[in-house]
């Protein structure tokens, strides 16, 4: 229930992620020029609804102890470079699988299919997933995620990697925006289920977008 309440968090709120110290200034630092691009205006705004959400205890998975001296999440400025445009193979005879989480839980997902792309100079591909337990639930139908891990894992960002919420497009490209890849609920909860990600999904490259690693300290 933890796991599947989480996911709905996420796609409740498509729009999330974070300031503290270090990203109070690049708040103030964008807020200040004259000119921000619509882009970069999107991931503002995505990030103060992401620490909205973490400081409403309707919404927020910290336990109430942390969440009182909650300030804001640490994110990486936010870079137009980290958003690319992919190319989206369909995988349809792909078979449903149960993916490990954190827990003894498991999620009901299917391969949708594997984006390929271009980032810092190099190629890559991930595979993206439909959640199975969402595609009867309004509003989710086209609802597609997103795990993946690289080269800043267990240094400036969560060891376990991190996460995308996607939708299903109309034709064969995917637009991907690594400022908005945030982590999983199980960072800020022990009592969250949530999902490994698959060792194909590793990215030989540092992926100095999105979120960071998470402290309650």
């Amino acid at each position: 229930m933890y796991f599947y309440n989480m996911r709905l968090y996420f796609m409740a709120l498509l729009m999330v992620i974070t300031s503290c110290r270090q990203a109070k200034r690049y708040h103030d630092q964008f807020e200040d020029q004259q000119v921000v691009s619509p882009l970069i205006r999107d991931i503002l705004d995505f990030q103060k609804a992401k620490n909205a959400e973490l400081k409403n205890p309707e919404t927020s998975p910290l336990p109430d102890r942390y969440r009182k001296n909650f300030e804001g999440l640490d994110f990486f400025p936010p870079d137009e470079k980290y958003i690319v445009k992919a190319f989206l193979e369909r995988t349809p005879e792909a078979e449903p699988f149960m993916m490990p989480t954190t827990t003894d839980q498991e999620s009901w997902e299917v391969r949708y299919g594997i984006a390929r792309f271009s980032l810092n100079g190099n190629e890559h591909e991930l595979e993206v997933y439909r959640s199975l337990d969402l595609t009867n639930v309004k509003r989710y139908e086209d609802y597609l995620f997103l795990p993946f891990m690289d080269l800043t894992n267990g240094e400036e960002t969560y060891g376990g990697g991190r996460y995308l919420n996607l939708r299903i497009p109309d034709g064969d490209t995917l637009d991907i925006d690594f400022n908005r890849a945030y982590n999983p609920y199980c960072v800020y909860n022990k009592k969250f289920s949530c999902p490994l990600v698959p060792r194909q999904n590793f990215m030989k490259t540092r992926v100095r977008a999105g979120e960071k690693q998470f402290s309650m300290e």
